[in-house]
């Protein structure tokens, strides 16, 4: 079976981590703030703040720009759950705006029709590893006077008119989960070019400490490890090859499937695309489902996933908050997208074979 996704690991990660376990000091130290400098200046933003997940990195971020209960944060619909439930782990309300049909992210112009007195932040997420379009919805935030985040938990190394994601908002979460353009094993970043800003969130994920034992606010354990920071400095060296070749597999991929009722992602001009998840859309015409197609890559050795078969207006948990929310886009992408490997890993004698048997729906 050819994976979904797969970790881009090597001697040089063992080693780190080795060098780490033998020195016995395990916690937070010089090794993430390396790994901290090393992601600012990569980004090219004055600060950034290693965690220990992304979800924590929003959330942090959250309560650092002030997010209370009763207020409201604009949301993409068509996401990864954690953009939302961040927003809620804070006491607010997540307020879902609709999507893109080409490029899956969110629509400025919903973005517009979300804003409201009590909006207080308005996250837009770089999905699969693609931009959103910044400069719109930034001028929305400018003209409401509230804070835009980038979830850039899949765009490490993506670029906006030659800006790296993680420096195009007031603040931006990344994530380093095993399946994403880098790892950690877990962990997170924040960041900014607001220094009181990192500084609240370094506070937060401390335990509220603004000295040792000193506890200004109510804070949380979000801290990285070093065996994180380490893997992590190691990683980021490797990042701009690995989203070189992943953009190779997907360039390979758009020129080639010509498989009925099958449309390959969309790049918009001005950005780069990392592929963090090679997306396809199964349209209605075709002579295959996606559960049929699905399960005819899964016969074939071809692993693949649907990210995201609900949109969140429609999670369980989100009902109540979302009430009539219409979001049609979303909906119908929801129903309509399939992932196909193109991690690193994926080899030329792989790639190639995955065309073939998409070329053979017909």
């Amino acid at each position: 079976m050819i994976p979904i996704a797969k970790p881009s690991m090597g001697g040089e990660e063992v080693s780190a981590v080795a060098d780490v376990l033998y020195s016995g000091m395990l916690a937070q130290g010089e090794n993430v703030a390396r790994f901290e400098k090393n992601f600012a200046e990569y980004c090219s933003v004055a600060e950034a703040v290693a965690v220990n997940n992304g979800t924590a990195a929003l959330h942090a971020t959250l309560l650092a720009l002030g997010v209370r209960p009763g207020d409201e944060v604009i949301v993409p619909d068509f996401t990864f759950f954690a953009t939302a439930s961040s927003v809620c782990m804070c006491g607010a309300r997540p307020v879902f705006a609709d999507v893109e049909e080409r490029t899956f992210n969110v629509n400025p112009i919903s973005v517009q029709e979300c804003i409201g007195p009590k909006t207080r932040a308005v996250i837009g997420v770089h999905l699969f590893g693609q931009p959103f379009e910044v400069t719109p919805v930034w001028e929305l935030c400018e003209d409401a006077k509230i804070p835009l985040i980038e979830d850039a938990a899949q765009a490490h190394g993506a670029e906006y008119h030659n800006k790296k994601a993680g420096g195009l908002g007031d603040a931006a979460c990344f994530s380093f989960y095993p399946t994403k353009n880098m790892t950690t094993g877990e962990g997170g970043m924040v960041t900014t070019d607001n220094r009181d800003l990192a500084e609240r969130i370094r506070i937060i994920i401390n335990h509220g400490q603004s000295e040792k034992y000193l506890h200004s606010c109510l804070g949380f354990n979000y801290r990285m490890s070093d065996i994180g920071g380490a893997m992590g400095c190691v990683q980021l060296n490797k990042l701009d090859s690995f989203n070189s070749r992943r953009r190779a597999i997907a360039r390979y991929y758009s020129k080639n499937i010509r498989a009925a009722g099958i449309i390959p992602p969309f790049e918009v001009p001005g950005a780069t695309h990392v592929f963090h998840q090679y997306v396809l859309k199964v349209m209605e015409n075709g002579p295959m489902t996606r559960e049929s197609l699905s399960a005819y890559l899964s016969g074939k050795g071809i692993g693949n996933a649907v990210h995201y078969p609900i949109p969140l207006h429609r999670q369980p948990v989100f009902r109540e908050i979302a009430g009539d929310t219409k979001c049609p886009v979303s909906a119908r992408l929801a129903d309509q997208v399939i992932s196909i490997p193109v991690h690193p890993s994926v080899t030329d004698t792989e790639r190639d074979y995955i065309v073939t048997i998409l070329n053979e729906v017909k």
